[in-house]
């Protein structure tokens, strides 16, 4: 980069300009946030693509009458699962953490490098982890889904409060459920239409990926270009992931302004006076 991002202008923010500008900020630094999001999803797309191959072409073979079944290859699948899922969990807080750094420190005006997305995750590499783990187990273990949703909704904070105030798991969360606290239904809200969007986009960019399979199926086997497909899934698809971590940054920021004035001590720094030298 030529020089460091400018730092985001704060302002109560009303739902419909937390999404334009959520999506203004994607744009203005497209390279950055879908390079980091697609980089970090290509072991997953290779994964998913071995997967999807391995698994058409053993249940092809155990549809073929007169033909011993291969107990090794199966086994083989399997192991291949288990590391596809071990791999995703080792990449989970990258996966959730690189844009959440990249966007928190692009809106304080500070120049993002690759090195230093990597150094900032790692550094709390075990927290997001468990943080991730337990938002997870309690959508298992929580019979009652929108008890699971109220605690999801107040915790949306937690990995922008790591990154920026350089706070611990415990503490991030307690912090995020106070941000959160009288605006609840405000923050819901614009999660859901979040999702919604990205949901009917991921269904677009999966319906085109679908015509492309069966345009190219014409002239190459169903296995591969089932494994083609599904690995170009997973990478089309992780464009469409930072918008959602961008947003959470930019709630962060707004639930600030509108709780704690954030936009008028940035204000105040900007008009004071420099101090006079000594």
């Amino acid at each position: 980069m030529s020089g460091p991002p400018v730092p985001l202008r704060l302002r109560p923010l009303e739902i419909g300009d937390l999404l334009d500008e959520t999506f203004r900020i994607y744009r203005r630094n497209f390279a950055l946030f879908a390079g980091i999001s697609v980089i970090l999803a290509i072991p997953q797309a290779v994964l998913a693509g071995y997967l999807s191959f391995s698994t058409l072409d053993m249940f092809t073979q155990f549809a073929t009458p007169d033909q011993p079944v291969d107990l090794g290859r199966l086994e083989g699948v399997l192991a291949a699962e288990l590391i596809a899922l071990l791999i995703e969990v080792a990449l989970a807080p990258f996966l959730y953490g690189a844009v959440t750094y990249a966007a928190g420190e692009a809106a304080q005006g500070r120049a993002v490098t690759a090195a230093g997305v990597m150094r900032g995750v790692l550094g709390r590499y075990f927290q997001i982890l468990g943080y991730l783990a337990l938002f997870v187990g309690m959508g298992i273990l929580f019979c009652l889904f929108p008890l699971w949703i109220w605690i999801g909704v107040g915790w949306v904070a937690v990995i922008p409060i790591m990154f920026i105030e350089n706070a611990g798991l415990g503490a991030a969360m307690g912090r995020s459920r106070h941000l959160v606290q009288g605006s609840w239904w405000r923050t819901f809200l614009i999660l859901f239409l979040m999702f919604v969007i990205i949901l009917f986009v991921n269904l677009a960019l999966s319906a085109f990926a679908g015509l492309a399979e069966g345009l190219i199926g014409i002239f190459a086997a169903s296995a591969i270009v089932a494994a083609a497909a599904t690995a170009a899934r997973v990478l089309v698809q992780s464009l469409v992931n930072p918008a959602f971590q961008i947003l959470i940054v930019l709630i962060y920021f707004d639930l600030r302004v509108r709780r704690e004035g954030l936009d008028l001590f940035q204000l105040a720094q900007r008009v004071s006076p420099p101090a006079p030298a000594v």
